[in-house]
């Protein structure tokens, strides 16, 4: 592997250590600056594995005086008084989530932690009680306004979400937890909390209507991630470094870089965001890989689009959202739209001013794939994808010119799938047919079929284009498919590549819920 000696974060979140230990750090010291000196009670809401808690380590660092750590950093030649406050760092992201009862273990992880310094009052009984009493107390003992920084605010009620009973009385503990925020306002100096989402019909919301939402704001787009411009000031050693590794231009590893992990907007007309996680994990490792799946898969977002019957073709084209629907969510909703991309698996492509709508799509590759291939599990249960069924085992055949295998290796893909899932719908099984070829797009140019009229499917390889057709075998047969594809041209925009053409006509069952037969020409 070729190596550079710089030190990389990847996976800290500590600001400290990741300083006093010469880690590389982005500066993003001047939106601290801009935001300690423009406000008090914020709100951020990026996706996971995004740098929220390296931020709040920095703004606790920033709030603490420790000037000696923002030394070099913009920050430094903006901050004349480096005074020292009493700091409130609540980490939320300490349990599972799956009742009331971790929701006040994780309060009480928290709380004990500060009542060791600042003391306990032994009439205070309720975490809302105790949170107020603190604050009081730790402005008595200092003379100086509390920093409250909250991380993960929304964990509780992601983790119980499946369980509405558990939901109510979650946020009505929170209710009166983040209250306090609103009501010890005279005794704070500053507020943040971060999370996933901003639910509505919280209270946190509903009742801080002071809280400043900077989550689609321009002029914090870039506060966490890693922009273009930072990528190439900051790292032009560690692309050079995966270049040499990759056998790869610089301009080439840099455009697959973009691929797979840029795209992200925080707001409209912005410069893209990489997802810094997966970025800094593949100049650690010096191989590009889906990185951010690696962490944790999105098993309940999967769940939910499953369980709401969503229209996953949706996802083949942009979606366009109405502005006030896209920060918040509301638990129990019928659009899981919103939280898509909330969570980072959709983001901004455009705005529409006159319509007050966004456009929203994949930020990239990464994403594209990783969660699409997360979906076949969900839809078909019981079956071994990541290995009998891998779709890069088709692209092999088709690469090697083995359409009858490929054909024959979809047939018992199909056949796979369990009796009971085809019992149910036959959008389950168009949802299985829909994903299962998108995802051959990561290895080929893959194509389905669009409103002004291809094949089924297109799949370009380096020396080939099949067109597919299918018919259910009630309507149609294998060679009407073929007839089709004569007959509307869909081979014809290939014609001049100098590729050959091939045509695959193939017949379903709708009894069977299955691949019977095909047949092939090559033009």
């Amino acid at each position: 592997m070729v190596h550079n000696s710089r030190k990389l974060p990847a996976g800290i979140q500590d600001f400290e250590y990741l300083r006093s230990d010469g880690y590389l750090y982005v500066d993003k010291t001047a939106y601290i600056y801009r935001m300690a000196t423009m406000g008090k009670p914020y709100f951020l809401a990026r996706p996971r594995r995004f740098g929220k808690s390296l931020l709040l380590s920095t703004l606790k660092a920033y709030f603490l005086g420790k000037k000696e750590l923002f030394e070099g950093l913009a920050i430094a030649e903006l901050e004349k008084e480096w005074l020292e406050y009493p700091v409130f760092h609540i980490d939320m992201n300490v349990e599972a989530y799956l009742n009331l009862d971790s929701l006040y273990s994780a309060l009480n992880i928290n709380l004990r932690s500060l009542e060791a310094k600042w003391g306990k009052d032994s009439d205070e009984k309720t975490p809302s009680d105790r949170f107020q009493g603190l604050i009081h107390r730790a402005y008595e003992q200092t003379g100086r306004k509390v920093v409250v920084l909250i991380d993960e605010y929304d964990k509780p009620l992601l983790g119980a979400r499946h369980e509405l009973d558990a939901t109510d009385d979650i946020r009505d503990v929170l209710k009166g937890f983040y209250g306090v925020l609103k009501s010890a306002d005279a005794n704070l100096r500053f507020v943040f909390l971060t999370g996933v989402t901003k639910f509505s019909k919280v209270s946190v919301f509903s009742d801080l209507n002071h809280l400043t939402d900077i989550s689609l704001s321009k002029n914090f787009a870039g506060i966490c991630g890693i922009s273009e411009t930072e990528l190439t000031d900051f790292f032009k050693p560690e692309i050079s470094a995966l270049a040499e590794e990759l056998g790869k231009s610089y301009d080439a590893t840099l455009e697959e870089l973009r691929k797979r992990y840029n795209g992200y907007h925080f707001s409209k007309n912005t410069e893209g965001i990489y997802n810094p996680y997966s970025l800094l994990r593949t100049f650690f490792a010096g191989d590009i890989k889906d990185y951010w799946f690696e962490t944790g898969t999105p098993t309940f977002l999967v769940k939910m689009l499953k369980d709401l019957n969503f229209d996953l073709k949706r996802l083949e084209n942009d979606i366009i959202i109405p502005a006030d629907a896209l920060s918040e969510y509301k638990i129990g909703g019928a659009d899981p739209v919103p939280l898509l991309y909330q969570t980072g698996y959709l983001t901004i492509k455009s705005y529409n001013e006159r319509s007050r709508t966004y456009t929203l799509g994949f930020p990239n590759d990464e994403v594209k794939y990783g969660f699409l291939y997360e979906l076949l599990p969900m839809y078909m249960p019981n079956t071994n994808i990541t290995t009998e069924f891998y779709a890069g085992f088709f692209i092999d055949d088709l690469y090697d010119n083995d359409l009858e295998g490929f054909m024959t290796r979809l047939k018992a893909f199909f056949a796979s799938i369990p009796y009971d899932l085809n019992n149910k719908t036959e959008k389950d099984y168009q949802t299985i047919f829909y994903v299962f070829f998108k995802l051959m797009g990561q290895h080929v140019h893959a194509e389905l079929r669009s409103a002004v009229g291809r094949a089924d499917v297109i799949i370009e390889t380096d020396d080939t284009v099949y067109a597919f057709e299918f018919k259910l075998t009630e309507n149609a047969t294998a060679e009407d498919a073929l007839k089709q594809i004569d007959e509307r041209g869909y081979l014809t925009p290939y014609i001049a590549s100098g590729k050959k053409l091939v045509k695959i006509g193939a017949e379903f069952s709708k009894e069977e819920r299955g691949l019977n037969r095909w047949v092939t020409e090559q033009l």
